[in-house]
């Protein structure tokens, strides 16, 4: 028992719970950086487009949302890492080793940055997204010359272009953006639940010295 004691210090020493603690603190503080960087950055263009276009606020808001989900996924791999986090024995022996505490740094750290990289791509297409769709409702051109016009409507309304069955209508222009918006931003979500779901595997690796 007295030769064993040495090779246990080194498997579980005290501070392995710090590398536990950080990989919580890295999902939740990473992933809420991504949400929220996300939300700010589609929230803008939310605002700015509801002042030409105020119809369009309720539907322009699924990027904020998406990017508040992102907070959750680091919320419970936070959670479910804190709690495989075990506290010393009344006799200070440490039961969590240094192996447990690595795979849970790399969990919160693949959780983490996966969140933060998806939290700004929401951030981006959402910005760009919302401020095209709004540009289309108000029948702000983009394209100064007759060749960049060539295959765009000028037609804020489809009432208005019904007698011209060659010309796509303005509110048709604006579903297509839509639609196109929405699946960039459900696969910028996708990388942060890839993050999530190899997280939660590796945290369940574990190697307790008692």
């Amino acid at each position: 028992m007295v030769d064993q004691g040495p090779a246990m210090d080194a498997q579980c020493p005290s501070w392995a719970a710090s590398l536990g603690y950080m990989g919580v603190a890295a999902a939740v503080c990473l992933s809420n950086c991504g949400s929220a960087m996300g939300t700010w950055k589609a929230g803008t263009s939310v605002i700015n487009t509801g002042i030409r276009h105020p119809s369009s606020v309720m539907k322009n808001v699924i990027p904020i949302v998406m990017a508040g989900v992102i907070g959750i996924y680091g919320l419970i791999v936070g959670v479910i890492i804190g709690q495989s986090v075990s506290k010393p024995s009344n006799d200070r022996e440490n039961s969590y080793s240094t192996y447990t505490g690595m795979a849970h740094l790399c969990a919160g750290l693949c959780c983490g940055i996966s969140g933060l990289a998806a939290g700004l791509c929401i951030g981006i297409v959402g910005d760009y997204g919302v401020r095209a769709v709004g540009y289309r409702a108000s029948s702000v051109t983009l394209f100064p010359s007759e060749t960049e016009r060539e295959g765009y409507s000028n037609i804020p309304d489809s009432d208005a272009g019904a007698g011209a069955s060659d010309d796509v209508s303005g509110s048709d222009d604006q579903n297509k953006l839509f639609v196109g918006m929405l699946i960039m931003l459900i696969f910028s979500e996708a990388l942060a639940l890839y993050g999530m779901i190899v997280a939660l595997i590796v945290s369940q690796h574990s190697y307790s010295c008692l």
